[in-house]
């Protein structure tokens, strides 16, 4: 073989390779992510500090190409998702990201008001609207709306919650319009929509929109809470737990670094996460010592069953903890001695 034969095949190999690499395949791959201090990224005023340390846990997670799917058919703690499992259907990466975003807030209001009426300070919230978390293509509001625009208004009427809001709809028939007063960042805009039955449901007539509460807490003493990108709501009990521990005196935390993850609902409860595996192995690679698992009262193949099983595969010292409410985590750290030096 000549040398531009030799020349001609690296080329040809080559573009082959970066055209692998580039192409996306119908999958997301997830893998060990970290564990990330909060006490940095959480300011009560006038809060206390902590000898140790509370910790969320994150998932790495992206778009499979033909290398990062092999390799992840062939490593440990590394998952493989149907993009369809992932995303909703014809969702765009910017309503996702955007819908991951709104999930962190939801996450976070909810944390601040468990922490605040536990430690029995003032918290309130103020309702700004209903949030547009996505929109499906072919009905009315793909013409107007988009992810992250929040309804303020509908014809003259102003709602309490999202479930009102879809009370009104519900109430009417297809044809029938509405007139929409929403925001987009911060300008008000005003839309007349003709409301559709749904194609997988002619029964139901709507705009076509996925759509969440939005609101805005406020509290005494001030918060403030710089997640930066993070996104998804699984941050939720050790964000309780962090507000908690400044705001009271004392240190819950008795000088461990403390990993855990876990939904936080408006009544304490704690509520499974997805990728546990990968956050075990994330939470022993960052040195913690205790991690909070969702216990799920005990159902078959909780959480707190996964981990158990991950911990014992990778041999970690770390001790798991199963919670199903804030109430569980609080009641173990009270009665956790402090660390030794």
């Amino acid at each position: 073989m000549n040398r531009k034969m030799y020349v001609r095949t690296f080329l040809v190999a080559a573009i082959l390779l970066i055209a692998s690499a580039l192409y996306s395949l119908p999958y997301y791959v997830s893998k060990p992510g970290m564990a990330k201090e909060l006490e940095p990224i959480i300011e009560v005023s006038g809060g206390d500090e902590a000898e140790g340390s509370f910790m969320l846990t994150t998932v790495r997670m992206g778009k499979a190409n033909i290398y990062s799917y092999m390799l992840a058919k062939w490593s440990d703690y590394q998952e493989i998702y149907p993009e369809t499992s992932i995303r909703s259907e014809d969702e765009t990466d910017e309503e996702y990201n955007i819908r991951q975003l709104h999930l962190m807030d939801g996450s976070k209001n909810n944390a601040i008001q468990i922490a605040y009426e536990k430690a029995g300070k003032e918290v309130d919230y103020e309702y700004l609207g209903v949030y547009v978390l996505d929109v499906l293509k072919g009905m009315p509001a793909a013409k107007e709306l988009k992810a992250g625009d929040q309804i303020i208004q509908v014809d003259n009427l102003k709602f309490k919650s999202a479930e009102e809001f879809m009370d009104y709809i519900n109430g009417k028939k297809a044809g029938d319009e509405v007139e929409l007063v929403y925001k987009r960042e911060e300008t008000e805009k005003t839309a007349h929509l003709s409301l559709q039955s749904f194609k997988d449901d002619p029964s139901r007539v709507g705009i076509g929109i996925s759509l969440d509460d939005n609101r805005r807490v406020t509290t005494k003493p001030a918060i403030a809470i710089d997640s930066e990108q993070i996104g998804g709501p699984s941050a939720g009990l050790m964000f309780s737990l962090e507000i908690y521990n400044q705001l009271t005196k004392g240190d819950l935390t008795k000088g461990y670094d403390i990993a855990g993850t876990g939904t936080m609902s408006d009544d304490g409860t704690v509520g499974p996460i997805g990728g546990i595996q990968q956050k075990i192995v994330a939470a022993d690679k960052s040195g913690a010592e205790i991690f909070f698992a969702p216990h799920e009262n005990g159902a078959a193949g909780s959480n707190y069953e996964d981990a158990l099983v991950v911990a014992k595969d990778i041999e970690t010292k770390m001790k798991i903890v199963p919670v199903d409410n804030f109430e569980d985590a609080l009641d173990y750290l009270t009665k956790l001695k402090e660390k030794e030096e």
